[in-house]
């Protein structure tokens, strides 16, 4: 089993790095089967961005600030805990965003693609999934579609229901919705095509994000789960994927 150390720019994941490579050694990313990744959330996301459909696995240890991706950081008995740990595979959401300069841009979300107004004014945004309008005027600061994965992520926090690993859904969640005042989102099948379209774009300008890739003054964005696209994380047995989510949703 050969493996990659990588880190964030932060100097805890940097000094982290050292110690773990002078104690085990280190082979570059595109040689290695598992890819460690030093750092948080963040660093995690990129790091899995980076390796999509490489087949590599990817393991996290936290040197950031929230971690809920990342296993606990230990530098004993490290490739123990890799040989032994548990498998999640992810397959993304693939954006695909039109502006109003006529740009077409495509990215890939392993967490969520997310609309937000860039000024003022509230956003308009029509809702079409599979086809169906669904809405025709939802008034709001933004909306989301999320995975399972980043249904603990910004989903959660704009009051998005938590989804565990592998339940084949997805996330549809308002940001502070306007009108209609009492809709609180809506759960989609996993194969679901979403399509927003933005109402008055240049007099109420949004933006989209997948993930870290941000697009502006969008017209429209259609969102679906690209299966031909993986990424494989890992985690250690006691305190996997699946239990964290679950645990999550028993939090105060």
């Amino acid at each position: 089993m050969k493996f990659a150390i990588v880190a964030a720019d932060s100097d805890e994941a940097q000094e982290a790095k050292v110690r773990l490579t002078h104690r085990y050694g280190s082979v570059r990313p595109k040689d290695a089967d598992i890819v460690v990744a030093l750092g948080g959330d963040g660093f995690m996301l990129e790091t899995a961005h980076e390796h999509l459909g490489s087949g590599k696995a990817i393991y996290g240890m936290n040197r950031g600030t929230v971690g809920f991706l990342m296993n606990g950081y230990e530098e004993e008995k490290l490739e123990e805990r890799l040989a032994e740990a548990e498998h999640v595979r992810l397959h993304p959401l693939r954006m695909h965003a039109k502006t109003v300069g006529g740009q077409e841009v495509e990215a890939l979300a392993i967490n969520e693609v997310s609309l937000l107004r860039e000024s003022r004014q509230a956003a308009k945004i029509r809702i079409l999934v599979d086809g169906v309008q669904r809405l025709d005027d939802l008034i709001c600061d933004g909306i989301l579609v999320s995975t399972p994965a980043g249904s603990t992520a910004y989903n959660l926090s704009a009051h998005g229901p938590i989804i565990p690993i592998g339940t084949p859904l997805l996330a549809m969640t308002p940001i502070s919705a306007f009108r209609p005042r009492r809709w609180r989102g809506a759960l989609l099948p996993h194969q679901a095509k979403v399509r927003f379209e933005v109402l008055d774009p240049k007099k109420r300008p949004v933006s989209a994000t997948a993930d870290y890739t941000e697009v502006r003054d969008v017209v429209s964005v259609e969102i679906y789960e690209d299966r031909g696209e993986t990424v494989d994380l890992l985690f250690d047995s006691e305190h996997n994927l699946e239990e964290r989510i679950l645990r999550e949703q028993f939090l105060p």
